[in-house]
């Protein structure tokens, strides 16, 4: 390896450790917070009384059936009675505070480190499916609850206005082994007053979600809904004031809430790097959506940084003696693909592949595909980079040769470019007219590293929410979907990713076995982007750093193979007939 390629090395190493430096001391900064109120005092304190509105347009529409705020008195006694809902996979703690959802217990998911279960939203925020008329302030009134005969778990409550508001939650019959994280809530508003009851529309709380680990992507903690097909949503870093970049001049200052108007919205829900909450209305249609940061302490640590959310749903009228009913799906699980494509309204898309979605949905269903025979997703891992490099191996073969044959050509091209040093326009003629005379394709050594950009990118897509790979274990690893961190850097708090480390070696290796090609601008390229590649990997899950050391493995095999065969032998062109000659001929 030559000296730049030390030095580009060299820059890649401590712009690496600038970046993990930068990054402990610029976390995004926390959103001014409002005076903060957890569900049971809120629901314990009386409302504060608004001021007058000065146009009664701008009143304060009248509180939605089955939540008209309670008074003092009576929210302030009850007791909170929490009744389980559970199958093999889930169990709901249902709630009388608002009749929701305080917690969901994943049976099966460990917690981070191995401790506990992965438990969804928290006792401490908004239950999921309780109705409440402003999200920011909600009023959490008591139900009663009763189980029923054929296992669900029923809610009930009157309003003054003499609506009476009654929840059934249960798990729908299916034929699922395993994973069944679907339970159905019906909901219905019977009107046993003498008066027709109209709703001006209401919001129905989707909990919370927070990271399941301390170093999960905080773009994956959000709020998304579905419309039209396409996902959509906002997370923790939206909240915090937006500068213009470079220039630092503010664009928008904090905000403590998201809310925003959507047209017939299928769901909405929670999600973080690996699990999810969606809330699917199966009888309407979301109009509205509505968020906010919260802060959850850290001992001894950065706080982390959660987010609560809630849909609208629309008004509807109910007239005396009469039933509205209304009908949704909750999963709450894992962010397993192949379990929420088989839902009916495109649950799938809470993945968000983005651009890379074919990409990355084949090579995740592949690598479930051969999980499901061989038991081990290190393995599957291998064997999918084994497919796919045995896909391309034809085309570095090709690659391979046009780079040796450059390689052979430089002496020429040094040639050319001492002659026409003064003219670059005809030195850049001449070394084309040399490629071109001995079939030599200038970019051909490239072509196989620009046809995996779009595989490292779905890879690096997929494996960033990749649920089947949290906790599985290979060789030193214990998580598949962390980085491999065995130590850190005594006073510098730096991690030590092994795998990451030896897809950098196999990279210098990998560059020290390429042949030196004549092209300035191709041995740029393939200097900087496996380095590149690096930055990528470090912290990100040690799966992806297992792709790409398998596949420079490989590579490093294959030109080793090409190596042992002859080199091309590169003769001089004959020069062309001079003109005498061609006229002595006629």
């Amino acid at each position: 390896m030559d000296r730049q390629a030390w030095i580009a090395v060299t820059l890649c190493v401590l712009g690496l450790i600038g970046w993990q430096f930068y990054m402990a001391s610029h976390a995004p900064p926390l959103a001014p917070p409002p005076p903060e109120q957890t569900p049971a005092t809120a629901a314990a304190a009386p409302a504060p009384a608004a001021a007058a509105p000065a146009d009664p347009a701008a009143a304060p529409a009248p509180a939605p059936a089955g939540e008209a705020p309670p008074d003092a008195v009576e929210a302030a006694t009850f007791v909170e009675r929490i009744e389980p809902l559970r199958n093999d996979d889930v169990e709901l703690r249902l709630t009388t505070r608002g009749g929701g959802i305080a917690e969901a217990l994943m049976l099966n998911h460990v917690g981070d480190k191995g401790v506990g279960v992965v438990v969804l939203n928290s006792v401490e925020r908004t239950p999921i499916g309780a109705l409440v008329e402003r999200p920011e302030n909600p009023v959490l009134p008591e139900f009663s609850v009763a189980r029923q005969a054929d296992g669900s778990v029923q809610f009930e409550r009157v309003t003054p206005q003499g609506i009476a508001v009654r929840k059934r939650y249960f798990f729908p019959p299916t034929d699922q082994k395993r994973d069944n994280f679907v339970a159905h809530m019906e909901l219905e508003f019977r009107n046993d007053g003498a008066q027709p009851y109209t709703s001006p529309g209401f919001f129905m709380t989707l909990g919370s979600t927070k990271p399941v680990h301390a170093n999960d992507f905080p773009t994956y903690t959000r709020l998304v809904w579905l419309v039209q097909g396409k996902a959509k949503g906002i997370d923790v870093n939206w909240f915090p004031a937006q500068n213009y970049p470079l220039v630092g001049i503010e664009k928008r200052e904090a905000q403590q809430f998201y809310r925003e108007t959507v047209n017939a919205g299928d769901w909405a829900g929670m999600s973080n790097q690996f699990f999810t909450t969606l809330v699917t209305p199966l009888t309407a249609k979301v109009s509205e959506v509505w968020a906010r940061r919260f802060e959850i302490p850290v001992p001894e640590a950065q706080p982390s940084l959660g987010v609560e959310g809630a849909m609208g749903l629309p008004g509807f009228e109910v007239a005396p003696g009469q039933t509205h009913t209304l009908r949704f799906q909750i999963y709450a699980g894992p962010k397993l693909y192949n379990r929420l494509a088989r839902l009916d309204h495109d649950e799938a898309a809470i993945m968000n592949f983005g651009m890379w979605k074919l990409v990355s949905e084949a090579l995740l269903n592949f690598m479930n595909l051969l999980h499901s025979y061989v038991r081990d997703y290190g393995v599957a891992i291998i064997l999918l980079t084994a497919c796919v490099k045995g896909v391309l191996w034809p085309l570095q073969n090709k690659a391979n040769r046009s780079m040796r044959k450059m390689a052979a050509l430089a002496p020429h091209m040094q040639a050319l470019r001492e002659k026409y040093k003064d003219d670059p326009t005809k030195m850049n003629q001449e070394v084309m007219k040399l490629y071109k005379e001995h079939g030599v394709n200038p970019v051909g050594g490239c072509l196989p590293m620009l046809i995996q950009i779009p595989i490292f990118f779905g890879l690096f897509t997929m494996l960033g929410q990749a649920a089947e790979l949290r906790n599985a274990s290979f060789l030193w690893i214990s998580d598949l979907s962390q980085p491999d961190t065995v130590a850190y850097l005594p006073g510098f708090n730096f991690p030590i990713n092994v795998l990451p480390i030896l897809m950098g070696a196999s990279n210098v290796w990998l560059m020290r076995m390429t042949p030196n090609t004549g092209d300035a601008m191709q041995r740029r390229i393939l200097m900087f982007m496996p380095l590149i590649f690096l930055i990528f990997c470090y912290n990100f899950a040690a799966a992806l750093a297992l792709y790409y050391t398998t596949q420079n493995l490989f590579t490093i095999l294959q030109l080793w193979v090409n190596k042992r065969q002859p080199l091309p032998v590169i003769e001089k062109p004959a020069p062309p007939p001079s003109k005498r000659s061609r006229k002595g001929k006629s």
